[in-house]
């Protein structure tokens, strides 16, 4: 009974409605006492303890405060709280301010202490159980109701009561309840193997390695710049309905819809998920392969390599950059971009002190000079250029945040969802005015360019499928520019399949997944092939790429440019340090110390500590993050 009660008062809090969570259980009455099942399995544990009525009270406290975790977060974003949020737990603090006001940041410290305070007194007031312990009984007790609950899920399965594949996790947490959901996204990580997985079935997949053949049919010289640019939380305002603007919120990519290839891009995400359809873009794969809400940024591309657009274009001769005008570490993108081909990464630490939205996010007109930087430094080779961008990213305040906004929300059905909408399309709209400098930047180059924007999921706006002229949550748009006449092919894409299909129509096949998305997919057995790709390269024997790890990581710098120190002098008793290329994320070291310094330009550093020598030849620059995390260290 304390399971039943606990299940329900947990999908109240995260359905934010004791009516639909009364619906879901009185509806669905098998998942509900499945769910249920999963709480009182975990209850079992308590005879191992005398202090019985202590340890029940911390279990419910636990569901409870699960519960109310996944409540909160849908109340920020359309995604659900699932165990890989635990894994970015330091990103995520990193972003508090971000999704959390003051007072509620109070009110939460406030609850949490008299939450823990209450638990620490019923240590007391709870009592012990008096009577003779049966530990091994109540041991066999425990294992044989977790031998249960696996039991029972195969046959939940098998009788289609729960499903094991969440296409979509907000849908599935809805549909199959919180326990249950949380935890299949806690166990059920990576691919499993796939049914009939070989040395013969990967051989007819990859065309007895004819998928493997690397071909390009343009010369070096004809190979153009490719550059990649995910905006953050973009899609066409317009495609929503009901709603009416002031004026056209994005006037340049609208003129790019119409002169140039374009179409609906399918995203795997809704809200959040950034990292996961930057995967698929790069990668070729398909995220929903993965368990429940994974991010194989952060389960598996860690520490091992993986085919990538990057390593295919280097193949060609290319030098790969990455830029995103936010956090280095933010889905440990440091540690994975070296594992996914790319020269150098340019993040917000290595860029100069950056414009911010009221929320606290990078602007990403800073991105322009970027990438144009990136063109630079390696005159002699093509590019490929794959940027993130920040700008458009949630929370949207719900009350009026901008003085003067350029566009204005005309017809909204809630006078408070009207001003996050507002504020919304104002950030795209200054997105869209990057992308007009961008282009035009890129017209006064004598250079053969190709840019590929796209958006990364739809906002987290509370938005309903109904609403959509598209008539689905996870679809954004892309446009394909170029300067040299490509021909112009409007077709819808999924993420996975993007790059293929860029590269496709420059005339480049090199790599295993940019053949095969390149020529199968029409083929019926498509995805189930995908799949089985997926798992031959990250978890497989890799017979595909002949058991041998065919890609090496990079010796990727940090940054385009070198930062370097060139003097120092003392001025009214504090030291300056002269250089190239400082950012607000520079600190002086002195043999492995680091000193209190201040920003004061790209050439100048401000150091408030006596460096104990005069000799600039002494000290070097690290580039701090705001967790005191260090990225890199000049030699």
């Amino acid at each position: 009974l304390l399971a039943c009660v606990l299940n329900f008062l947990i999908e109240v809090i995260s359905r934010h409605s004791f009516f639909e969570a009364w619906s879901y259980m009185t509806g669905t009455p098998l998942v509900f006492l499945f769910n249920a099942f999963l709480i009182f399995a975990t209850f079992m544990i308590v005879y191992l303890f005398r202090r019985r009525v202590f340890v029940r009270i911390l279990l419910c406290v636990f569901w409870l405060f699960l519960g109310a975790c996944n409540g909160y977060l849908l109340l920020k974003r359309v995604t659900p709280f699932n165990a890989q949020d635990l894994k970015v737990l330091s990103d995520a603090l990193e972003l508090t301010s971000n999704y959390f006001n003051g007072f509620e940041i109070v009110m939460l410290t406030i609850g949490i202490v008299a939450v823990v305070l209450w638990v620490i007194s019923m240590w007391r007031r709870g009592g012990q159980y008096t009577g003779k312990m049966h530990r091994i009984i109540a041991v066999i007790a425990v294992v044989a109701s977790g031998f249960a609950y696996v039991g029972l899920t195969d046959v939940a399965i098998d009788k289609r009561v729960i499903s094991n594949y969440f296409g979509n996790i907000a849908f599935a947490y809805e549909d199959y309840g919180f326990p249950y959901c949380f935890a299949a996204s806690l166990f059920n990580t990576g691919i499993n193997q796939p049914a009939g997985y070989s040395e013969e079935t990967m051989a007819e997949i990859n065309k007895d390695g004819c998928l493997n053949v690397s071909e390009t049919s343009r010369s070096k010289e004809e190979l153009p710049n490719i550059m990649f640019v995910q905006l953050e939380s973009y899609f066409d305002p317009t495609e929503v309905e009901w709603l009416r603007f002031s004026e056209d919120p994005i006037p340049n990519l609208r003129k790019l819809y119409a002169d140039y290839s374009s179409g609906y891009f399918k995203v795997p995400s809704v809200g959040a998920g950034t990292a996961n359809t930057e995967f698929e873009v790069l990668t070729g794969m398909s995220s929903r392969f993965f368990g429940p809400g994974e991010y194989p940024f952060q389960t598996c591309l860690k520490d091992q390599t993986v085919e990538s657009v990057a390593y295919d274009l280097k193949e060609n001769g290319y030098a790969t950059h990455a830029i995103h005008n936010h956090r280095a570490a933010f889905y440990s993108r440091n540690e994975v971009y070296p594992n996914l081909g790319f020269d150098d990464f340019t993040a917000l630490e290595y860029m100069p002190a950056v414009e911010k939205t009221p929320t606290n996010w990078a602007k990403d007109g800073v991105l322009k000079d970027q990438i144009l930087q990136a063109l630079d430094v390696t005159e002699d080779q093509a590019d490929l250029v794959f940027t993130v961008s920040v700008q458009g990213h949630g929370k949207y305040p719900m009350e009026p945040e901008l003085e003067d906004p350029a566009v204005t929300v005309e017809a909204c059905p809630d006078e408070a969802y009207r001003w996050a909408l507002e504020y919304y399309v104002n950030q795209i709209h200054e997105m869209d005015a990057f992308v007009g400098d961008l282009i035009q930047e890129l017209e006064a180059r004598d250079e053969r360019t190709v840019l590929v924007l796209y958006g990364d999921h739809l906002p987290a706006l509370g938005l309903e499928a109904e609403n959509m002229e598209s008539s689905s949550l996870y679809r954004t748009e892309y446009i394909i520019w170029d300067n040299f006449g490509l021909e112009q092919q409007d077709e819808p894409l999924a993420a996975y399949q993007l790059s293929a299909a860029v590269l496709g129509r420059l005339g480049i096949t090199t790599g295993l997944m940019t053949a095969f998305q390149q020529t199968c997919r029409e083929e019926p057995t498509y995805r189930a092939d995908l799949r089985m790709l997926q798992y031959d390269a990250l978890y497989g024997k890799g017979y595909c790429y002949e058991g041998e790890a065919r890609y090496r990581p990079t010796e990727m710098e940090m940054g385009m440019v070198p930062i370097e120190i060139t003097g120092m002098e003392q001025r009214a008793g504090d030291w300056f340090i002269l250089g190239e290329n400082f950012t607000p994320y520079c600190v002086v070291t002195q043999n492995g110390q680091l000193l209190d310094t201040e920003y004061e330009a790209p050439w100048l550093l401000r150091v408030t500590e006596e460096p104990n020598t005069a000799d600039y030849r002494d000290l070097e620059i690290s580039v701090v993050d705001k967790h005191n995390e260090v990225l890199s260290n000049t030699e």
